[in-house]
């Protein structure tokens, strides 16, 4: 039966595993996989296993009880190896980098920052910068533009809004960035223009958590934040 993982970490870290579920339904025992200098955290995989809405929280909460006891790399759910003999040989193989990443990850918990803008407030926004947008905006408004002119307006914004974008999600990376440790930026989708993961001490979420508060009121309405933590620090593993 293949071996499921759920985390590494040191040696040393007390591992409270008795009252821990697993995935699966009845869920495995939880286990240690040791080396001499490091632990993975495993069960039995269950067959057919899917990112079930049970399963995928009984994957978190191993995660977060472990990292409340000691610093902990946390995998993605569904990560499997062929048995447990393999598991322990990669432990070995990459002893060095996870005994770094597990000193880097030490005391820090991850948050997420998504962030968009009103996409009328962003269209002023880039009618009162360009000249050339205004210009192609009141001959389209108009009745007398062509479709060329369409064309280039369209264009024009959508050059505009990315930039404008990029931008503004560079300026609130640096200036979040003060608050963590490490920061690291995702492909945006939809309305945001940022996707920002950040490393923050745990003894330090409350004044990062009031950062991120503060830079979304000093933007006002037209924007909207979403931040989301504390997590296990899966961007950083």
């Amino acid at each position: 039966m293949s071996t499921y993982v759920y985390a590494i970490t040191g040696a040393t870290h007390p591992l409270r595993l008795d009252d821990l579920r697993g995935v699966g339904d009845p869920p495995s025992p939880l286990r240690a996989v040791r080396t001499e200098a490091l632990t993975a955290v495993v069960s039995d995989a269950p067959p057919g296993l899917r990112a079930k809405r049970r399963d995928v929280m009984a994957h978190q909460g191993v995660l977060e009880a472990l990292m409340a006891d000691g610093a902990t790399l946390p995998m993605r759910f569904g990560l499997l190896g062929p048995d447990d003999e393999r598991v322990a040989d990669v432990l070995g193989q990459e002893e060095p980098a996870y005994q770094q990443r597990l000193a880097e990850l030490d005391g820090h918990v991850e948050y997420n920052l998504k962030a968009g803008r009103d996409e009328a407030d962003m269209l002023r926004a880039v009618l009162a910068g360009s000249e050339r947008a205004r210009e192609l905006n009141e001959v389209t408004r108009g009745g007398s533009g062509t479709h060329d002119d369409r064309v280039a307006l369209g264009e024009l914004v959508s050059h505009e809004v990315a930039a404008r974008g990029e931008r503004e999600a560079e300026d609130i990376v640096t200036l979040l960035g003060a608050s963590a440790t490490r920061a690291t930026v995702a492909t945006v989708g939809g309305n945001h223009f940022l996707n920002a993961s950040f490393l923050v001490p745990a003894a330090h979420t409350a004044a990062f958590v009031q950062a991120v508060q503060a830079e979304a009121d000093r933007r006002g309405g037209a924007y909207s934040f979403t931040l989301t933590g504390p997590l296990p620090p899966y961007s950083f593993v």
